[in-house]
């Protein structure tokens, strides 16, 4: 959901891109298709699933693993009976970066948690405890588009006060914006 504002030219380099399912708010086949215009090396590791749905738009991906990246179980949460369950890959990357995908059922983070804020299967309520007992140093709110504006940035604020008590820091994203995290 944040495909208009990632600004293509001006990425230096990309080395991997990680799908953890098919949903299309997880993959878009055209900034794939931009991606791979600018970086013809790009690894891209996702699910059989998503592997075979490419495979269709004529991009190649893969289902097997950077010597840097370990899969974990993450699996997504319920969506019936709106969708089908789809397959989903939980990563960890270089050791210090997690993505759980959709979900709030995995019990182990690196450093740096992506985490799902809210969703129709999750809540903040949820992320929050997440965050709390996992204890990772850094959070990156993900899956927070279904917030209005002023929703988000009253979260975003939550959030911060919440986890900086535990020595967490909360980065407020905001779309566009880089973030450079020093462990």
């Amino acid at each position: 959901m944040s495909e208009p504002f990632i600004d293509v030219d001006s990425l230096k380099y990309l080395d991997d891109i990680f799908i953890t399912h098919v949903h299309g708010d997880h993959v878009s086949v055209s900034l794939l298709k931009k991606l791979i215009d600018k970086f013809p090396t790009v690894r891209i590791t996702t699910t059989d699933e998503v592997v075979k749905m490419l495979a269709a738009e004529g991009i190649k991906a893969t289902t097997a693993l950077p010597a840097d990246v370990e899969l974990f179980d993450s699996p997504h949460e319920s969506v019936a009976p709106l969708f089908p369950q789809p397959e989903q890959i939980g990563i960890h990357y270089l050791g210090k970066f997690t993505h759980p995908g959709d979900s709030h059922s995995f019990t182990e983070s690196q450093a740096i948690l992506a985490l799902p804020m809210t969703a129709p299967w999750g809540t903040n309520v949820r992320a929050a405890r997440m965050a709390l007992d996992l204890k990772p140093q850094h959070v990156l709110p993900i899956h927070d588009w279904h917030w209005r504006e002023e929703a988000k940035q009253g979260a975003y604020d939550s959030f911060e006060k919440l986890l900086a008590k535990q020595g967490i820091t909360f980065h407020k994203l905001e779309n566009g914006k880089p973030v450079v995290i020093k462990l």
